[in-house]
């Protein structure tokens, strides 16, 4: 689990997050909404220690990590994994080695012993055969499969995600979301995902915290988003036309709930 307590950032006299308190809790899917220039980027880059907030804390499992000495600090950031939104991948190395990469960085373990954690990452996304190709040749969608693989090398206690679905088509989109999903509960992992994809926020948004103007505007889950009568919120999620009957339905079915007998 992870708190975030009264954080406060401000650039150039601009204060970007305003008081923002919120725990994204272990083993769901934490997802961070909102338009850009919300924040939610500058939150993230808070949780992971990229940039320092102006007060507040920011407590994994208790640690404060804005008060870590840098022992402390080296072993937290070994707990966590990490899934840009370019994927990031090394294109000089092959599938095998960029998985490989974290391992052979910060684990002690001999080389026969990260081939085989590399290759069970690999397998548990479905990769299996893909270990020799280069990032070059291979799709988008196995791109970001390898980079889930390498995320996970190290057994994080920890996964974020910067726009896992950038770039992506639907179908492959929602074959990501749901490999996150099964990770997340499989590991037991505290997952954070910063995203505007609301598919993803429809299908496996255990929490969400939606930020506006960087202020926390809303938290609930993918079940209360559908009836939120937050008028922000609903303007950001429900503004194409499919999104907002999906929003009607959702109304209608839990009017129908609450008075059976209209």
């Amino acid at each position: 689990m992870i708190e975030v307590r009264n954080v406060i950032k401000s650039f150039e006299g601009r204060t970007v997050l305003h008081d923002i308190s919120c725990v994204f809790e272990k083993g769901k899917n934490n997802l961070i909404i909102g338009q850009s220039g919300s924040g939610k980027t500058v939150l993230m880059k808070c949780l992971i220690g990229l940039i320092q907030p102006d007060s507040g804390e920011i407590l994994y499992d208790g640690r404060d990590l804005l008060k870590l000495k840098t022992p402390d600090l080296k072993m937290l950031r070994e707990e966590i994994g990490m899934l840009f939104q370019g994927s990031a991948l090394f294109d000089s190395m092959t599938v095998m080695e960029n998985v490989m990469f974290p391992l052979t960085m910060f684990s002690n373990l001999i080389t026969i012993e990260r081939e085989k954690r590399a290759q069970f990452c690999l397998e548990r996304v479905n990769l299996h055969g893909a270990e020799d190709r280069f990032p070059s040749e291979i799709s988008g969608g196995m791109q970001k499969r390898v980079a889930i693989a390498r995320a996970i090398a190290l057994n994080p206690r920890y996964l974020f995600c910067d726009e896992p679905n950038s770039g992506l088509d639907p179908q492959t989109s929602i074959l990501i979301d749901e490999l996150i999903n099964d990770i997340t509960k499989e590991y037991n992992i505290t997952t954070i995902v910063n995203t505007h994809d609301m598919n993803s926020v429809l299908g496996i948004g255990d929490n969400i915290i939606f930020l506006n103007k960087g202020q926390k505007e809303w938290v609930g889950n993918k079940d209360q988003i559908l009836t939120s009568s937050n008028e922000a919120l609903n303007n950001f999620v429900f503004a194409s036309p499919l999104f907002k009957s999906v929003k009607k339905a959702a109304v209608s079915e839990e009017f129908a709930k609450e008075f059976p007998n209209g």
